[in-house]
Formats: structure tokens, sequence, C-alpha cells
């Protein structure tokens, strides 16, 4: 398990309770883009995923390889022992790494996701970034355009970075599906924080990456205003975003086991 940084839990990504589907991107300097350099047990998670499940973890389409050579050059790498040369890129940070065209469609071109939560890179590679979000109705509504507005105009290597958050029973990192049931104290459960950073690294390709650290659930007792936050922004989910989120059972018992925290 990977933990999360120290101001964790003064600074959570829920903030005071801001709606946790926005856009929340802010700038960051080049140089904390992709420096954060893997560890010895997060290589070998990926290393063994690539090993055993390729086709699992590691989808790309047929027109991808000007776009992965493009961003190999931004890593200093040009050569693989795998099929496609985005699996190698992905053994040199902690990242997953999302490659998408900047323009057009914005289809996604190329990943390599050894850490998904609820979802399965096999669905979604080649598909434009609209309907990658299409299943969750009132997400696309409520940021799709952005997301593709700011894809579209962002300027060439300039980052931004934000943080999203998901809460599992577990701190296991492969999750294609959510957990059939959680049935364990809520107390047992971990926040699942995802770094995530966005740049357009070339006039007609973008690169989205995605960096899973773990925190107790448990902690945010001693964190009143960080557990006031998580409950306010809980009560904020529609349904669709709470079928997303794992379902409205999963946020009811949250909700009950945070209220009680008080």
């Amino acid at each position: 398990m990977e933990a999360s940084e120290n101001n964790f839990w003064t600074e959570p990504p829920w903030g005071a309770g801001e709606k946790k589907y926005r856009l929340g991107l802010r700038p960051i300097e080049l140089g904390e883009w992709l420096n954060r350099k893997i560890g010895e047990n997060l290589l070998k998670h990926k290393k063994n995923l690539l090993d055993s499940d390729y086709n699992k973890v590691i989808a790309v389409t047929e027109d991808s390889i000007d776009a992965q050579i493009c961003l190999g050059k931004i890593f200093g790498i040009k050569h693989t022992k795998y099929p496609d040369l985005i699996a190698e890129l992905s053994l040199n940070i902690q990242d997953d790494l999302c490659l998408m065209e900047s323009q057009g469609q914005q289809k996604l071109l190329a990943a390599s996701i050894c850490s998904p939560s609820y979802w399965d890179v096999r669905t979604k590679i080649g598909k434009p970034l609209k309907v990658i979000h299409d299943p969750v109705t009132s997400l696309d509504e409520k940021i799709g355009e952005r997301i593709a507005t700011f894809i579209r105009q962002a300027p060439i290597k300039k980052p931004f970075a934000r943080q999203n958050w998901l809460i599992h029973g577990d701190t296991k990192r492969f999750h294609l599906k959510e957990e059939d049931s959680l049935l364990t104290d809520p107390s047992s459960w971990y926040i699942r924080s995802e770094k995530e950073t966005l740049c357009r690294f070339h006039k007609d390709y973008s690169l989205f990456t995605i960096n899973v650290l773990f925190e107790p659930l448990n902690k945010i007792v001693d964190y009143p205003d960080a557990l006031r936050g998580l409950i306010k922004s809980l009560e904020t989910f529609d349904e669709d975003e709470s079928v997303y989120f794992g379902g409205s059972n999963k946020i009811n018992i949250l909700l009950e086991y945070l209220k009680a925290q008080l």
C-alpha cells in the first residue's frame, strides 16, 4: 500500500465539501509533471501484471505508434521489450498513463492501467472522450464539454493537476469493477486518492496520468473538518454519480458511519 501525503487530512481532496465531479485543474510546474519515481513494490506490481495479464492493462490503437514515440521522447525512452512502448514508459513512473488525441474526437490512443478503479481499459481504448464519459450521464453533462475544450485549447507543455478520490474496502490496486458487496465495518475501509495530471505535450497529443495512494478511512475521526467535508460531498451525489462511486447502498453505509463519528 502506498500511503498518501502528510497533508492529506488537513487538505483533503473533497475540501470543505465540494462536489466530487468537477474539473478542478490547477497549473503545476513542468518539473512536477512526471517526477514521481516508482518504488520497488509498485514496480513489482506493474511488472507482474505486464507479464501475466498484459492485455488487461495495456491497450493501444493501430494508429497510436507515432503518439507513443512522441511520448517516449518526453520520457527519454526509445526501446522496449514489450509489444508496446507505453508499457515500458509506465515502468518509469508511479502513475498509470492514458495517451489521447488533443484534437478531433480526442480518442484514447494508448494506455497502461495497472491500478484501475471500477473501469476496464479494454472497453475504453479507441473511443472518443465523450463516449468514455457516457456511462455517467450527469458527469458528461456537467464537465464533459469543459474537459474537451480544455484539452483542445491547453498550452503545450503546461501541465495541470487535480485530485480525485474514491473509497474502497481494501488496498488492492486492481479493481476492474465494483466490489460485489462491502459487508465489513467502514472503519476498515480505505480512501483511494488519485493524483491526476493532464498535459498537452504535443500539438496533437495529450497525456493523462493517475497516481493512486491510500489512506485508512478511520483516521478521519481525528480531523473533524475533513469529516464534515466528506459527509457534505457525499450528499451532493446524484443517481448517476452514486452508481459510478459504487452504489447508493455503499454511500448510505458510509454516511451512517461518518455521521456517527461527529
